[in-house]
């Protein structure tokens, strides 16, 4: 299956916002305005001829939407736009992206560096079952490129690392990092769902693969689970082969609600950044708060990387209040507006406790390497009214 280079669209070297409203639509026959959804699982041909040259790759075209769908295409064409990547590949889910990079990159005997400070469930994955084929993973401090290398072997094929963490938004040099896989032959990948293109593009920076779980703030409202792999079109083929083989797919309806979060997508993380920084400014001056993890603040020791590398600090804050987790889950409990919800990315604000939640099935060891401790609040920034957040958390800030 051939699929076409986003070089040739017309509307190629246009800014972020006008791809995130145009890119990737080829309008049909019947001149629609809005994308189609295809809810179709398979597609009929004019003679067996025609059939067989689809299904052996030697003519273009739709075959089965697991792994061909045009408006799972739509959207795969505009989030490589928006990436400025040759080729994107659509899945079920963010850690569907994950592991069918795994699959498509890695063997028996291969091995992983990542940051020590991953999305509880990518640490699992790594570690429990990709262990189980013989892949091993060695975490690291996130922004000590200096262990990054010391952790690396001839057998280093894969360097794994969210930018800015989850959640306590430590940075990493993506450049430098970039620079030290290539010298070692190994591949790296980011996951830039707390960003997004709009914010960052790890491939300007050298990246190989970025990561996405369009479930957060591509969506942007909470509707729909997806991921996507975002890279050169060489390393995009193997992966779109695992997800043609093993079906990990996205699904049509799904692919449309995230072309319709991406409509918004530049309008929504300015307006995400602007919340979360006051937000962030406010807590870190509470009597309450023990330390604000956010590196829009200067006080952040990143700040200034992530200053040059981003263009928007995002909208997760890590928050260590006192009290230790009675005080954490009393503050959570004392919300009235706030959403108390693992999720993130969405336009209305959640919190979460890292520790007993999204992070809940690490040990104690794993928890203390990647810091999160007892009394750690994780709040993801929407768009309400800045005051009427702030007077939430203040019923129970004010209390401890």
């Amino acid at each position: 299956m051939q699929h076409d280079d986003f070089s040739a669209d017309p509307l190629a070297g246009l800014a972020l916002d006008t791809l995130a409203v145009r890119a990737g639509h080829e309008r049909t026959a019947e001149q629609e305005h809005g994308e189609p959804i295809f809810t179709t699982s398979s597609f009929v041909y004019g003679s067996a001829a025609e059939a067989a040259r689809k299904f052996g790759g030697e003519e273009p075209g739709n075959i089965y939407s697991r792994f061909t769908n045009p408006t799972v295409r739509i959207f795969e064409k505009r989030l490589a736009a928006l990436e400025g990547g040759e080729r994107c590949v659509a899945t079920s889910s963010g850690m569907a992206a994950i592991l069918s990079t795994a699959l498509a990159l890695l063997e028996a005997g291969d091995e992983i560096v990542a940051s020590r400070s991953l999305f509880g469930s990518t640490v699992s994955l790594f570690s429990k079952y990709l262990g189980k084929f013989g892949i091993t993973t060695r975490y690291v401090e996130l922004g000590n490129l200096g262990a990054w290398e010391a952790a690396m072997t001839p057998k280093t094929k894969l360097l794994f690392a969210e930018t800015p963490s989850n959640p306590l938004s430590e940075v990493v040099d993506i450049e430098q990092l970039a620079a030290l896989a290539k010298r070692h032959g190994a591949w790296l990948a980011i996951d830039n769902c707390f960003l997004t293109p709009a914010l960052q593009r790890p491939l300007d920076l050298g990246a190989d693969l970025v990561i996405h779980s369009a479930t957060k703030y591509l969506d942007g409202q909470g509707r729909a689970i997806g991921g996507a792999v975002v890279g050169r079109d060489k390393e995009l083929e193997e992966l779109f082969g695992v997800v043609r083989t093993c079906g990990p797919c996205m699904s049509p309806f799904n692919a449309w609600v995230f072309l319709k979060g991406l409509e918004t997508l530049g309008i929504r993380m300015k307006a995400h950044c602007e919340n979360a920084l006051q937000l962030a400014q406010w807590l870190e001056a509470h009597p309450a708060v023990e330390r604000v993890h956010y590196s829009g603040l200067e006080s952040h020791p990143q700040h200034a990387l992530a200053k040059r590398q981003q263009r928007g600090f995002g909208a997760v804050l890590g928050i260590e209040v006192k009290g230790g987790r009675e005080g954490a889950w009393s503050v959570i409990d004392a919300t009235r507006l706030l959403s108390i919800t693992g999720n993130l990315g969405d336009v209305k604000t959640t919190i979460t406790h890292p520790g007993t939640t999204t992070h809940g099935r690490l040990n104690d060891e794993q928890k203390a390497a990647a810091g999160i401790r007892e009394g750690l609040i994780r709040v993801a920034v929407g768009l309400e009214d800045i005051d009427d957040l702030k007077a939430d958390l203040a019923r129970g800030l004010d209390r401890l």
